[in-house]
């Protein structure tokens, strides 16, 4: 299934990533109660740049469309982050691509019980082992707002390496922050997450990663 994240005319396929306690996948309407509940969390919100607050049912609609309308682009791989033995939607995590560059941003928020557990490292892991495996990336890259250090520290286990700090770079509600950038490379990634990906509705793929 090499290469098998585009299809079409520069068009991203659906797809599912397993790995050891999660699956990456579509948001589903049965989804959305406890993707709202998770959601409109005001802890969540702070760690977060364009998630709405309050977030309503509306909102996780637009998120599904925002889901079809990236792989219809070609430019956002987003997906929900779901327990993978209930198969309950806990976070979202996403890869915005810049096909010109070879290279894409990951974005990422999971629910306040589901903290301090690895699980965030988890799905962070596999996204960007997806991106250099199956969409051919050369560089991924993210940010975060100075002072959230669990994120850091989330792109840090995944083998990202600090890049600097854009001053007042963010603005969220009329104050500004600054960002702190972490990124890496294709030749300098090394597994850390054991995944398997598959088209939505298709027999699961071998396993990946480490």
């Amino acid at each position: 299934m090499a290469g098998a994240g585009m299809s079409g005319a520069g068009a991203l396929e659906a797809v599912v990533i397993d790995t050891p306690r999660l699956r990456l996948r579509m948001l589903q309407a049965r989804d959305i109660a406890g993707f709202v509940r998770l959601a409109d969390d005001p802890r969540v919100y702070a760690t977060t740049l364009r998630l709405p607050s309050p977030y309503r049912v509306e909102d996780a609609r637009a998120y599904m469309e925002m889901q079809r309308a990236g792989l219809a682009a070609g430019n956002h791989l987003l997906l929900a982050i779901a327990l993978k033995e209930h198969d309950e939607a806990i976070g979202s995590i996403g890869l915005t691509i810049d096909r010109g560059n070879n290279r894409a941003e990951i974005g990422f928020w999971i629910g306040t019980p589901y903290w301090n557990r690895g699980l965030m490292t988890e799905a962070a892991g596999a996204m960007v082992g997806y991106g250099f495996a199956r969409l051919g990336l050369r560089r991924i890259w993210g940010g975060h707002f100075a002072g959230n250090e669990a994120s850091g520290r989330v792109q840090r286990k995944i083998g990202m390496k600090p890049e600097g700090v854009l001053r007042q770079c963010l603005c969220k509600n009329g104050t500004y922050y600054d960002d702190v950038v972490h990124a890496v490379l294709r030749e300098e990634f090394v597994p850390c997450v054991a995944w398997s990906a598959r088209a939505a509705g298709e027999a699961i793929d071998k396993r990946e990663g480490v």
